[in-house]
């Protein structure tokens, strides 16, 4: 069964996903829209992808601006990652600060992001395999970020690895939110 936890960060959720073991292996479920919309966590399924990462890699902080921006379902079917949401909403009571958690194959949680937040994470082991499920498709025009290190997330790493494009994005001060 799914178990919805609330997070220190307005609307999103941390679901710990069903998972079922026998002789054969294991099978975990990824998505009930039913049991979501009785939680108030309103997604519709737009696109798909997944990364594999090697450790130390972090990606990040994604989203999209308006009128593409997107909620995410976020989980870990390979590997362990560090999962790191940051609330860009002006109007919401948590807007700036950031909530981190561990995603895993082992511990099969996943993470509903609301429309409004960066998205990022850091990988712990590697061949990681970071899965998504969006509600809108992916627009390159209104595909952006906020600079990684320039909130207080503690990465604890001295070097990691990052792309150009990520190590370009905007510091959160400088950034005017449009959500």
């Amino acid at each position: 069964m799914f178990s919805f936890h609330p997070t220190p960060l307005d609307n999103a959720a941390l679901i710990e996903l069903p998972r079922f073991e026998d002789e054969r292996g294991i099978f975990i479920k990824t998505f009930q829209n039913s049991l979501f919309l009785k939680k108030h966590l309103n997604f519709e399924l737009q696109e798909s992808y997944y990364s594999f990462s090697k450790k130390n890699v972090i990606r990040g902080m994604h989203f999209q601006l308006p009128p593409y921006q997107h909620a995410k379902i976020v989980f870990c079917p390979q590997g362990r990652i560090m999962d790191v949401l940051l609330d860009l909403r002006k109007e919401s009571k948590t807007y700036k600060q950031f909530f981190a958690t561990e995603l895993s194959a082992e511990n099969h949680k996943a993470l509903f992001i609301p429309e409004g937040f960066a998205h990022g994470f850091m990988a712990l082991a590697d061949h990681s395999m970071t899965y998504y499920l969006l509600s809108s498709e992916y627009h390159k025009e209104n595909d952006t970020g906020i600079k990684w290190d320039s909130f207080k997330m503690d990465w604890a790493i001295p070097n990691p690895i990052i792309s150009e494009r990520d190590r370009s994005f905007p510091e959160l001060k400088d950034f005017d939110s449009p959500f």
